[in-house]
């Protein structure tokens, strides 16, 4: 039984070696990020009635759906307001970060050949994936020590160590409990990029169902990892049972883990892989048939995914009116400044969190690239007569209609959902036209990716950091009363609040051009570079 889990210590040193600028930039990224936001919130709501006003704001059921229920609501302070609007958003991307560490260390280095070489040594079966578990489980547990201490030595009195700790720790119990579920997908799968997408799916899933069980079924809400965190409620009550039951949850998972892992063959899942055809289609003759056909079944995965993610913020929308029925200062600041109705405008608040998400699945087409350039496939095709120029275009259209595609999806999810609960159905021109107005933003963000791939493509993964950044000044940019230039930075910030705003042409033409001109830099870099290997 020893002999499983032979130099097991030694990987584990192997693997946070390799990590060793990745990981303290994770880590550093989110004390900061969490401790900055407690400073924020401290300065510019100090006064007790600011809080409490907003407070009463973040309790209709598009912000429940969005960031979970307000349990400091009755006393907003400092530290209630943090972990109502951090922790969740903060946990989901720590899941994120586990979910492509785990699969790049599992089914990433047995794609490439590593994990061939590591069992050729005298190591024990079991040792890789316990070495991967073992120092996922010390990365989570420094990130809520590094975390949670930075938040209480601000000094800020509702912000306290105990809360501090807890808050810290659930993160890192959220971020053990995503570990240990990809480890287990990646024994069913067979490649890397499989084992991500079903493990972001997981993940998309949870937060969805959380979403719909935080408004309307509290049982519901429970059945998810991201739900039950939520009721941790740091600074308010410190309940830490949300964060034994991940960590115990997390330990069965690697439990099955390691037997999966002992029972199944090298390169190979336990999913069976459906047999292909005798003969290929017509569309597999061209450059665009082939790009698309590598990537379909994620692609269709990320069309369902953004079609329940709109659909899940629509069911909500009939209980926002009746939520502000009893707030008449509410309602008259509404009728009088904005001339629209409550559904309105929430609706591009909706549409800018998803759009950003829609934005995802568009970039990881143009990394196609990269990926398969790191895999020696792409010299296959440009070795004979596939100009790289026509292949680079192939992958950029095919993003281009995946942002087409996703955005109309969740404005179409939005639309049908939220017509159904609403008495004074809405024109699906606005559900469809506030995602739809994003799409200049998502072909440049497609642009740099291109450009990325063409000059830099080493250094591609620094996109989703921006996208990251992205998110957070279009999701707390308002709430925190950040300056106009800081929202100015993303591309995300030149886009109208549709149906409150008029669209810019102007702009929207600007914007497609600075697109254009990113993705024609990228193919000429790709054309004139040497592939890598």
């Amino acid at each position: 039984m020893s002999q499983l889990f032979d130099h097991t210590w030694s990987l584990m040193r192997f693997i946070l070696r390799r990590d060793r600028v990745r990981l303290p930039i994770w880590i550093l990224s989110f004390a900061f990020v969490s401790a900055g936001v407690v400073l924020v919130f401290e300065n510019l709501y100090g006064d007790e009635v600011e809080r409490q006003a907003l407070s009463e704001t973040m309790e209709n059921p598009a912000m429940v759906a969005m960031v979970g229920p307000n349990y400091g609501g009755m006393d907003y302070t400092t530290g209630a307001m943090t972990a109502h609007e951090m922790l969740l958003m903060t946990a989901a991307v720590v899941a994120l970060m586990n979910i492509l560490l785990v699969s790049r260390h599992t089914r990433g280095d047995e794609e490439e050949g590593r994990l061939e070489l590591v069992r050729a040594l005298p190591v024990g079966r079991l040792s890789s994936a316990t070495a991967i578990l073992g120092a996922l489980a010390g990365v989570n547990v420094l990130l809520a020590l590094v975390t949670g201490i930075s938040m209480a030595a601000l000094g800020v009195d509702s912000v306290d160590l105990h809360g501090s700790l807890l808050f810290g720790a659930s993160l890192g119990a959220t971020g053990f409990f995503f570990a240990a579920l990809t480890i287990v997908l990646a024994q069913l799968t067979q490649n890397a990029r499989a084992t991500t997408g079903l493990s972001i799916a997981a993940l998309l899933a949870f937060y969805m169902i959380r979403a719909i069980g935080d408004v309307m079924s509290e049982p519901l809400a429970l059945t998810s990892p991201l739900g039950w965190i939520l009721r941790a409620k740091p600074y308010i009550e410190n309940e830490w049972w949300p964060v034994g039951l991940s960590i115990g949850l997390a330990l069965a998972l690697s439990a099955l883990a390691l037997y999966l892992n002992s029972i199944r063959d090298h390169d190979s899942g336990f999913l069976p892989t459906r047999a292909g055809r005798t003969t290929a289609s017509s569309m597999l003759q061209g450059t665009f048939g082939l790009a698309f056909r590598l990537q379909r079944t994620s692609l269709i995965a990320w069309a369902i995914a953004m079609f329940i993610l709109g659909a899940s913020y629509g069911s909500v929308l009939g209980e926002i009116e009746s939520f502000f029925d009893d707030i008449d200062l509410f309602q008259q600041l509404i009728v009088q400044q904005a001339g629209f109705s409550l559904i309105e405008l929430f609706i591009p608040v909706l549409s800018s969190v998803m759009a950003i998400l829609a934005s995802i699945p568009a970039i990881m087409v143009v990394l196609k690239i990269k990926t398969e350039e790191k895999n020696e496939r792409m010299e296959h095709l440009v070795s004979r007569s596939v100009s790289r120029v026509r292949l680079v275009f192939s992958y950029w259209l095919l993003a281009s209609l995946t942002a087409v595609t996703m955005l109309a999806m969740t404005g179409l999810g939005l639309g049908i959902a939220g017509n159904s609960v609403l008495e004074d159905s809405l024109s699906f021109n606005t559900y469809l036209g506030a995602p739809l107005a994003y799409l200049p933003a998502v072909l440049v963000m497609i642009g740099l990716a291109l450009a990325f791939v063409g000059f830099w493509p080493n250094f591609a993964s620094f996109l989703w950091l921006y996208l990251g950044v992205s998110f957070f000044v279009v999701y707390l940019g308002e709430l925190l009363q950040l300056p106009d230039w800081v929202e100015k930075l993303t591309p995300y910030g030149y886009i109208p609040a549709i149906p409150l705003d008029e669209v810019n042409y102007g702009v929207f033409a600007l914007m497609v051009a600075i697109a254009a001109a990113l993705a024609l830099a990228g193919t000429y870099g790709f054309r004139r570079r040497d592939l890598k290997n």
